[in-house]
């Protein structure tokens, strides 16, 4: 074969919100990178939403950024309208969320990846994962591209998103593709196939984008940002740029109609797409089936760029046929008179299912190979950021001799994420929920740095000047808790007094000047550490207990048939999954409390 060859420490195939950061993650843990991509234009890319965190999501995004990845300081950069969502709820719910200036973002991403030392952004197309027989293991080479040229490297990513054999589907129309006027990859399903993966499919959809200056927002409620906006990163002083309003607006009765008139040429129930979609976010296809009792769903009119006339109809997510979707419009109040600028459509590809993986997001099957984002059946920017960069640090560990790293589901949602991919795997694409954390309130957004920086600088991911911070920012709170201990009012010390849910801290302030002194970010960790310190501290006991069953190893080439009553559904499942601990193994769907017991008992007489 003839042909360029190159040779790199960490090869990372796709340069989407898993793929920058599985690069960027890889290079600051000390890997030389090349970062492959079909087009240097879409790096970092929001083929959807133009918004970035939400419920869940923006906790894991400020994870990100404690760890020192990217998507907190290019949203803080160019977003155009920031949110806390569930203010009136306590901070364990608290979300941040942000509108992004979709070309912006993109733009930023792709200068924070070319400004990282150590990444070689390339527009290649990738064909083959290259692979050898090493005794009884297999494992990863390089890839080849098209045109013959091969990338040579110990590890590879895997971060392809949604264009793993790709379609698109516009009612009747189909075209191959992952996203609108891209094409697919279909060579690399094939070589994953051959190397003994199972893939299975998924799909999802977006909306239609309209012309603003064809809208009529005089019937829509303005929705704007917020007065003091809190920035995603923690190395983010001040927000300045000027927010943009977003709008609501509804469906009604004569629009659920006209798609009950055409439900028989929506992809979706015609029969042409079998694959399973996102349950929390359904197409108005499927909310209009699902919640036949509902007179209206609520639609969000949100601005994609400060320079652009595009508006993303969040909320009408379709593939119903183009004729349908012009109809649709002229029944909605204030959209009777807007011009679609980009249809509505459905996607179709490839996904691994993720017991495949070890919790690193190593590939079980072939060594130095890992999977990051959609490609593992998850949906979701964030989901994709959080694993592309907890790939990427693992491959840059393996390779330099370090310790992996491995969140627990204590430590952060991000550890919630992997942890319920390799263990319970998925049967719809997968997004993360403050309800799948079993200890969220130890794991809110406002702490995620106290958390995780620390952590990450261990890892050598976070940059000292971010250490640095950290180590301020702590010292200070040790302060304002020493400080609060030592003070009296009456017989109480002004912990207690904080406690009392009707305390205020400007309250407690009044009591000790050298209070007023205290940043806004340490005053908010004072008062959630004083004011919930009972609850922290039963999470904290549950946590301990579980710490002591993760301890219990299982070791990786145990042999489940050899345990006598085991049930077969049981030994099935673990010895696909094949968890590290008891604790993980307890989490695995099916699995029961008697089958742990003969487990147990078997480890402890061996």
């Amino acid at each position: 074969m003839s042909g360029s060859t190159y040779d790199y420490d960490v090869l990372v195939v796709g340069a989407g919100h898993a793929g920058t950061e599985a690069a960027a993650a890889a290079a600051r843990a000390g890997a030389r990178v090349a970062l492959l991509t079909t087009n240097l234009d879409t790096v970092g890319q929001m083929s959807c939403n133009p918004a970035i965190g939400g419920v869940a999501k923006g906790q894991i995004v400020r994870e990100i950024d404690a760890l020192g990845g990217l998507m907190g300081r290019a949203i803080d950069k160019t977003a155009l309208q920031f949110r806390m969502l569930n203010r009136r709820k306590g901070p364990a719910m608290h979300s941040p969320r942000a509108q992004a200036d979709k070309k912006l973002y993109q733009q930023e991403v792709k200068k924070l990846i070319e400004q990282q030392p150590g990444i070689s952004l390339r527009q290649e197309l990738v064909e083959d994962i290259l692979t050898e027989k090493v005794g009884d293991t297999t494992k990863v080479t390089g890839v080849r591209v098209r045109g013959d040229a091969l990338y040579r490297a110990p590890a590879v990513i895997l971060t392809t998103g949604t264009f793993l054999s790709a379609l698109m589907h516009t009612g009747e129309a189909k075209t191959a593709g992952g996203r609108a006027g891209e094409g697919t990859s279909s060579g690399l399903s094939e070589a994953l196939t051959e190397a003994g993966f199972r893939l299975e499919r998924f799909k999802t959809g977006t909306p239609p984008r309209l012309n603003s200056r064809t809208i009529d927002y005089s019937q829509a409620e303005e929705q704007p940002g917020d007065d003091n906006p809190e920035p995603f990163s923690f190395m983010t002083d001040q927000l300045t740029q000027e927010q943009l309003p977003c709008w609501i607006s509804y469906t009604n009765d004569k629009v659920h109609q006209l798609i009950r008139d055409n439900l028989d040429r929506a992809p979706m129930y015609s029969g042409q797409i079998n694959s399973a979609g996102p349950r929390y976010c359904p197409s108005i296809e499927d909310k209009i089936v699902r919640f036949a009792d509902k007179d209206r769903h609520q639609l969000f009119l949100e601005p994609e760029g400060y320079e652009t006339e595009e508006v993303y109809v969040n909320g009408i997510s379709t593939s119903l046929p183009r004729d349908v979707q012009d109809a649709m419009f002229k029944l909605i109040p204030g959209l009777e008179n807007a011009q679609i600028m980009r249809y509505g459509y459905a996607v179709e590809y490839d996904f691994s299912p993720p017991d495949q993986l070890r919790p690193t997001l190593e590939t079980k099957f072939i060594g130095g190979l890992y999977f990051a984002g959609q490609i593992n059946g998850t949906t979701g920017y964030e989901e994709a950021g959080a694993q592309g960069l907890i790939a990427g640090a693992n491959a840059a560990l393996k390779l330099a001799g370090k310790n992996s790293l491995i969140l627990e589901r204590s430590q952060g949602y991000i550890g919630v994420l992997i942890d319920d991919l390799v263990t319970c795997g998925v049967d719809e694409p997968y997004r993360m929920f403050t309800s799948r954390a079993e200890y969220r309130l130890l794991l809110r957004q406002d702490n995620a740095d106290r958390r995780l920086t620390r952590l990450g600088f261990e890892h050598g991911l976070v940059s000292q000047d971010r250490f640095d911070r950290l180590v301020q920012k702590e010292s200070e709170i040790e302060e304002a808790l020493r400080l609060l201990d030592t003070k009296h009012i009456g017989q109480a010390t002004l912990t207690k007094y904080l406690r009392r849910p009707e305390t205020t801290w400007d309250e407690v302030a009044q009591q000790l000047p050298a209070l007023a002194e205290l940043s806004a970010e340490v005053v908010q960790q004072v008062t959630y550490d004083v004011k919930y310190s009972g609850y922290i501290a039963r999470q904290q006991m549950e946590i301990d207990r579980q710490s002591r069953l993760a301890e219990k190893q299982i070791p990786e080439n145990f042999d489940y048939a050899a345990i006598g009553h085991l049930r077969t559904e049981a030994r099935q499942k673990l010895s696909t999954i094949r968890p590290a601990t008891i604790a993980q193994a307890s989490r695995i769907s099916g699995i029961t409390p008697a089958d742990m017991a003969l487990v147990t008992a078997y480890l402890q007489n061996r």
